[in-house]
């Protein structure tokens, strides 16, 4: 019987295009950047230039979820990201149109007709996508920060609870520029004392508990199993960085001075941890991850 030997079989097909998989994301995130600044400079300029236009924020949003994913897909498998990102689809959209319909668990909000057809007649299209690069974009981030860790026995719920965090500074910085800037919706008043900027503070706890949830159900796909580290990403940070950016820029322009001040702060700092925790991890790349060595009970087997 002769033996065949298979060794020199690859596992895995060659890539065809290995080029194309590294240029895609570093186009679609320079085409992100653009629209960034595109709505950055209407901002400053005066409202007779793009009257009623809304189709900058558009392009934006829906290149903000896709290099988001694009991302993703370079560390994952595709139909994980595709099941998480489904997964934040879902969920936010039902717990956005229970509050359409309730008032709970964010408080009463009426949106407006210039944010697009609403899904059901209750939410708007746009709003689910905006979680959706909230939550990833955040995520993202936050594994940046705790890169250096990462090994710990508690990095998980580090990571639940700063990604949770990090959320809940983009919600900070979206509700005051949406309400106040853009008009896309409105709050009315509760009962509550104090509030953010005219939106209730329930409603940050209420997506602080929604956030965590929905966390609980997309890290199973996310996690790496890959027995290599992958090198630091800073598309998140790049993406998460320019949408603070935008609040604090629409913040100034209607003098909301607490809102720029605490937003500004916010961000240098996770931006400074972040590329802190990149830069602390870089001589780590390309090494297997270590595990514990397995614990034996009993006494030691004597040498014969």
């Amino acid at each position: 019987m002769h033996r065949v030997e298979l060794k020199h079989i690859p596992l895995r097909a060659p890539e065809r295009f290995p080029g194309l998989r590294r240029f895609f994301p570093v186009l679609v995130l320079s085409l992100f950047l653009a629209a960034a600044g595109l709505v950055w400079a209407r901002l400053w300029l005066p409202v007779s230039w793009f009257p009623r236009a809304v189709w900058p924020e558009g392009v934006l949003l829906a290149l903000a979820t896709a290099t988001t994913l694009v991302s993703l897909t370079r560390q994952l498998p595709g139909q994980n990201v595709l099941l998480a990102s489904l997964l934040i689809l879902i969920a936010a959209g039902g717990v956005e149109s229970l509050n359409a319909v309730t008032g709970l668990p964010f408080g009463p909000c009426v949106f407006s007709e210039s944010l697009g057809r609403k899904l059901f007649y209750l939410l708007p299209w746009p709003i689910p996508f905006v979680w959706l690069v909230s939550l990833l974009s955040s995520r993202g981030v936050a594994r940046l920060v705790l890169r250096p860790g990462r090994q710990g026995r508690n990095f998980g719920w580090w990571l639940l609870g700063l990604t949770v965090l990090l959320a809940l500074l983009l919600d900070f910085g979206l509700q005051p520029c949406a309400s106040k800037v853009e008009q896309w919706w409105s709050w009315k008043p509760t009962r509550l004392p104090t509030d953010w900027y005219g939106v209730p503070w329930v409603n940050f706890l209420g997506r602080a508990v929604t956030t965590l949830l929905t966390l609980a159900f997309i890290t199973p796909p996310l996690l790496n199993k890959k027995p290599v580290s992958p090198p630091p990403d800073y598309h998140p940070l790049a993406v998460w960085c320019s949408l603070m950016v935008l609040f604090v820029t629409g913040a100034v322009t209607r003098r909301l001075w607490s809102a720029a001040i605490f937003l500004g702060l916010a961000a240098v700092a996770v931006a400074v941890l972040a590329i802190r925790g990149g830069a602390m991890s870089a001589p780590e790349e390309g090494r297997k991850r270590s595990y514990p060595p397995k614990r034996t009970t009993g006494p030691k087997p004597r040498n014969p």
